[in-house]
């Protein structure tokens, strides 16, 4: 069935349509236009402004359940419902540091989700476990660990094809280790790291080109030793991540990390539970309480997000002092480009899901627009 989104100002994440119209058949743009077809059935946006859908490569729970404890496809039903409340429509669920059978129960249950149903999951992105202890953050110290050859052939093998992206500590792998997974497709992204600048610069030569939330868990920029945070400033072809959510990172460090970073600045949530429902949570050596709208462990240390990425794009906008076109890109076609999906989502463009949010000029309402 053909349908067509009428009267819409349409951001394609390529450029602005004025009165723009949008056909769909069987959950897929087939054209972007202006003229207003007679024959089909009419979506009328009434001016409003229409982009494709969040993309959220790092959140961990839902409304409801968190995905480290409960590794299940419930679980993951429960992120992507949630998801699609905030203009998220393409999600990885995450997985923090674990044992080796909860990492591949994990990635057993999101291919058998994946399976079931073709939808927004798109994957599913590994925190940890091989990240270095001294930045391990909320991860539980009972499970941050070195790989060994044995579990990393059997996590790359098990998962090639279930996780996108992986975040490590590179520090912690020997060379041959490293070789493994850089062969092995899955995006890396350096993240819960102390290396140096010059260590870096030494790891995106050999082709990584993402980090795990820029500022937060890696080493910091200084004059006499600029850290990850300065390597990443300094490689053009580095993406950069960013909670933005004003605690997590201050929004005059991600004004400046926008300002270096143009287009490889993207947004996620990181959020360990979505909605501010669930105000308690207690797993393993893993805490979290909600203390003025943030996520924090008993230490008073943070504990996740407790963001949306809807509401990541509206401190955009409003503090980053962007336009919304440029707010939404952050939150979509941007983040498809630093997982290597370009070509398939983030982008309202012929052959594209048909997965959108509309929302004000300001960004003050922001609504999901699922016709996939």
């Amino acid at each position: 069935m053909k349908q067509a989104i009428v009267n819409a100002v349409v951001h394609t994440g390529d450029e602005i349509v004025e009165n723009g119209v949008v056909i769909v058949e069987n959950g897929i743009v087939i054209s972007v236009q202006n003229k207003i077809p007679n024959d089909i059935e009419k979506i009328d946006l009434g001016g409003s402004h229409l982009a494709a859908g969040f993309i959220d490569i790092q959140i961990n729970g839902g409304e409801k359940f968190y995905f480290s404890q409960t590794p299940n496809e419930e679980t993951i039903q429960d992120i992507y419902d949630s998801s699609l409340k905030y203009g998220t429509t393409h999600v990885l669920p995450c997985l923090i540091s674990s044992s080796r059978e909860t990492i591949l129960e994990g990635i057993e249950a999101v291919r058998a989700y994946m399976k079931k149903y073709n939808n927004g999951v798109i994957g599913m992105h590994l925190e940890g476990p091989f990240l270095n202890p001294l930045r391990r953050g909320a991860h539980s110290m009972d499970q941050v660990r070195k790989p060994t050859n044995e579990e990393l052939k059997e996590i790359i093998e098990k998962g090639k094809d279930v996780i996108k992206v992986i975040t490590i500590a590179p520090e912690c792998f020997t060379e041959e280790q490293l070789n493994m997974l850089i062969e092995s497709g899955i995006t890396i992204s350096i993240g819960h790291s102390t290396i140096t600048h010059k260590e870096a610069q030494f790891y995106f030569s050999k082709g990584i080109n993402l980090v795990t939330h820029l500022f937060n868990a890696m080493t910091q920029f200084g004059h006499r030793e600029p850290g990850l945070v300065g390597a990443v400033f300094e490689n053009e072809e580095v993406y950069a991540p960013v909670i933005l959510d004003g605690v997590h990172c201050d929004y005059a460090a991600a004004k400046v990390a926008y300002k270096l970073k143009k287009d490889k600045f993207f947004l996620i949530s990181d959020a360990t539970f979505l909605g501010r429902k669930v105000s308690n949570f207690k797993w393993e050596n893993f805490d979290a309480h909600l203390e003025n709208g943030f996520y924090r462990n008993e230490d008073g240390n943070l504990a996740g997000a407790a963001i949306s990425m809807a509401e990541a794009v509206q401190n955009a906008y409003n503090h980053l002092h962007v336009t919304a076109d440029e707010a939404v890109k952050m939150a979509s076609s941007r983040v498809a480009a630093a997982i290597g999906m370009q070509d398939k989502i983030g982008k309202i463009k012929v052959g594209f899901p048909a997965s959108f949010v509309k929302f004000n000029a300001d960004l003050s309402r922001i609504e999901t627009l699922d016709l996939t």
